[in-house]
């Protein structure tokens, strides 16, 4: 298997704060913290298992989905060198429309 560097795009950081803030406010801010810690880790481990979820060419090109926790849809995309993580979408969110 190779390894390839995960980045993360400027609008999944975006959505990582956001997550956080959401959760803070409804739990504390260590449960936000543990659940951004988890989130951040399990999208960091796609430099190994990069071609893991659904592919979702219908909605762009390379697009794949999978989930985290029940709770979280991670869209990103994987190049021979790199993972890109585009977006994460916290509780039910319509992914689609915002990808397309």
């Amino acid at each position: 298997m190779k390894s390839r560097q995960v980045i993360f795009t400027p609008e999944a950081r975006h959505d990582l704060f956001g997550i956080y803030e959401w959760i803070s406010s409804k739990a504390s801010l260590q449960v936000a913290i543990s659940y951004i810690e988890r989130l951040e880790t399990y999208c960091l481990g796609f430099d190994i298992a990069s071609e893991r979820g659904h592919r979702r060419d219908d909605v762009s090109p390379g697009l794949r989905i999978v989930g985290f926790e029940r709770r979280v849809t991670i869209a990103f995309v994987a190049d021979e060198n790199q993972v890109t993580i585009l977006r994460l979408f916290y509780g039910g969110q319509n992914w689609e429309d915002k990808l397309q």
